[in-house]
């Protein structure tokens, strides 16, 4: 094989890499949504099924001493509709995606980088060699 079809391919692949990378920092940023979402917005609880009216429950974030986090001791059932476990496991699986997003995105943007700089490299040689 030659060296500019080698280079070509080292390209491709480099490429690749980097759009996984960037798709699993896509991944990462929907979970990191999801997880404010979960934290952010009031949320309602029915009794049954076809409740005509819920209770309504205040933001996990922003509530202080509201139904969120007295709830239990009150007996409503808004504590235990939206649970803090659950915001965190959606977060706790972000972190593993970021990071190989991460790693991807940076390999594969300094293997082309690196790619094109040996070209230029090339290049440069063979003016500075012909007389």
């Amino acid at each position: 094989m030659r060296s500019h079809e080698y280079d070509r391919d080292f390209r491709d692949r480099a490429a690749r890499t980097r759009g996984w990378g960037a798709a699993l920092l896509a991944g990462a940023a929907l979970l990191w949504t999801w997880c404010a979402l979960l934290l952010i917005t009031p949320y309602e609880v029915d009794d049954r099924p076809g409740d005509r009216h819920p209770e309504e429950c205040e933001a996990r974030l922003f509530t202080d001493a509201g139904t969120a986090n007295d709830g239990v001791w009150r007996g409503d059932r808004c504590a235990d509709e939206r649970d803090w476990p659950e915001a965190l496991a959606v977060l706790g699986l972000s972190v593993p995606l970021a990071v190989a997003g991460s790693v991807l995105l940076a390999v594969g943007s300094v293997s082309l980088r690196m790619s094109a700089h040996a070209e230029a490299m090339r290049v440069l040689d063979d003016l500075s060699d012909r007389p």
